[in-house]
């Protein structure tokens, strides 16, 4: 297993351990047990908006990238970039932390990666209730405080956050 953690931002503090955490959590979880190879890198606004218009024809920027580069080998092969500019803006929104952000963005990118979509309601609601259930049950969630809430309209099916996290 070898997991490459690269922090091309200044913005936010970035754990290696705990990325690598969820990232081991993530891949138990969905009972992955070949060999893996996978890079997360953590950009700014301006980077994520680059490869999200050179390699999906969309503008603007989004939250998570995921590259699957597995084709023709028997392992998982995979880059992931993240915006933690966007982590910023969303732990705002939803009331939660970067650092909680950061890891939803992790773990949705890999479940790209193993074959989940989130093209439909349906398919979104999957994934986020799946995201959700990994960082909950992951080690990593010991050192969440959960609280219920309301949230505001825009996440489907999400209604609790980690009102607290360990920076």
């Amino acid at each position: 297993m070898e997991i490459a953690i690269k922090n091309l931002q200044s913005k936010i503090p970035i754990n290696p351990k705990r990325i690598k955490r969820i990232i081991l959590d993530t891949l138990s979880s969905e009972g992955v047990k070949k060999p893996a190879s996978i890079s997360v890198c953590f950009v700014n606004d301006k980077k994520i908006k680059e490869l999200n218009l050179r390699f999906l024809k969309r503008s603007g920027p989004t939250d998570v990238i995921s590259f699957d580069l597995s084709a023709g080998t028997k392992e998982i092969v995979a880059e992931i970039a993240v915006s933690t500019d966007t982590a910023i803006r969303q732990s705002k929104i939803y009331h939660t932390t970067y650092t909680y952000e950061t890891l939803l963005y992790v773990i949705h990118g890999l479940l790209h990666i193993l074959g989940y979509d989130d093209r439909s309601a349906r398919q979104r609601k999957l994934m986020q209730e799946k995201t959700e259930s990994i960082l909950d049950s992951s080690r990593l969630g010991k050192t969440f405080i959960l609280r219920a809430r309301s949230l505001p309209a825009g996440r489907q099916g999400e209604d609790k956050s980690f009102a607290s996290l360990e920076q």
